[in-house]
């Protein structure tokens, strides 16, 4: 609130990877939610969405995720700006035609330079006590997962810890299914605080925000995951999007220590469609 009044919005940040009439990637930043959780929270990708496609909203379109990642999971994000679309969109992602791939920073060096991981998984609360409520696990009784694994770099620090990055395929799509089977190896995702190495590291940030005790025991504020490539093929058309690696992930494999966690320039805006195209939408937009 400012004096009294609710404080303007202030759309988030994020890249554009690509746009074509139905279609539009962005490349999300860590810490950014994708959907808003309760009234008068931060804002999220959604909003910014809304605000960044108000031509296409208020003209009949729409603003449909095909793929959602957790707060602290960057990557590419799919929207569609049409129910054609997200229809399409949707059947391609039952037939398992959407493919994608995500990079890792893990705790220690995996055995075999390629491996898999086929281990269903079910929230643990389901079979036993946890300390939260949304943490899954590897359980007979799951939803069958599988999840293709390659590792891309090692690395050592000067102290001795040994990390490295590593390439994930997601076969199917459970909920936390790269962050658990990860983990289930031995290897979960660095700054990971529900399935590294204690998940009270969850819980106490909940509490207390981002610690030095947290620090010397996740190396880095968020859970160091990202979707990196998105593909699928629409009518006809083949699509591929990539998302660099951020530099807090490759920072951590260099060995500098992780650096501050900032969102994408605002130069890094949205590129028009086409000069007639573009016209059109801010023309529409003015005139609300």
């Amino acid at each position: 609130m400012v004096g009294g009044m609710p404080a303007p919005f202030k759309a988030p940040h994020f890249a554009i990877l690509g746009e074509t009439r139905e279609l539009l990637a962005i490349d999300k930043p860590p810490d950014l939610l994708v959907h808003p959780t309760k009234p008068g929270g931060p804002p999220t990708l959604w909003d910014g969405l809304r605000e960044l496609l108000a031509y296409e909203v208020v003209n009949g379109g729409q603003v449909s995720l095909i793929n959602r990642l957790d707060r602290e999971t960057s990557g590419v994000v799919l929207v569609c700006k049409t129910s054609a679309a997200a229809r399409k969109c949707a059947m391609a992602m039952e037939r398992g035609a959407i493919r994608k791939e995500y990079v890792a920073v893990v705790w220690g060096w995996p055995e075999r330079e390629e491996f898999e991981v086929d281990a269903p998984l079910l929230r643990l609360g389901e079979v036993a006590e946890s300390r939260v409520w949304l943490k899954r696990g590897v359980h007979a009784g799951g939803a069958a997962a599988l999840t293709r694994f390659r590792v891309e770099r090692r690395t050592e620090q000067a102290d001795g810890t040994r990390l490295a990055l590593v390439r994930a395929w997601p076969v199917t799509g459970r909920t936390h299914q790269i962050r658990v089977h990860l983990a289930h190896v031995g290897h979960p995702v660095v700054g990971d605080k529900l399935y590294g190495p204690d998940d009270r590291h969850y819980l106490d940030f909940i509490d207390h925000g981002w610690t030095p005790a947290m620090e010397r025991a996740l190396l880095l504020p968020r859970q160091a995951l990202h979707s990196e490539v998105l593909e699928v093929s629409l009518d006809g058309v083949a699509h591929r999007w990539v998302a660099p690696v951020p530099a807090d992930m490759l920072g951590l494999l260099d060995g500098e220590g992780p650096p501050s966690i900032q969102n994408p320039k605002p130069s890094e805006a949205r590129q028009p469609l086409s000069p007639s195209l573009e016209t059109k939408r801010q023309s529409g937009i003015q005139n609300r």
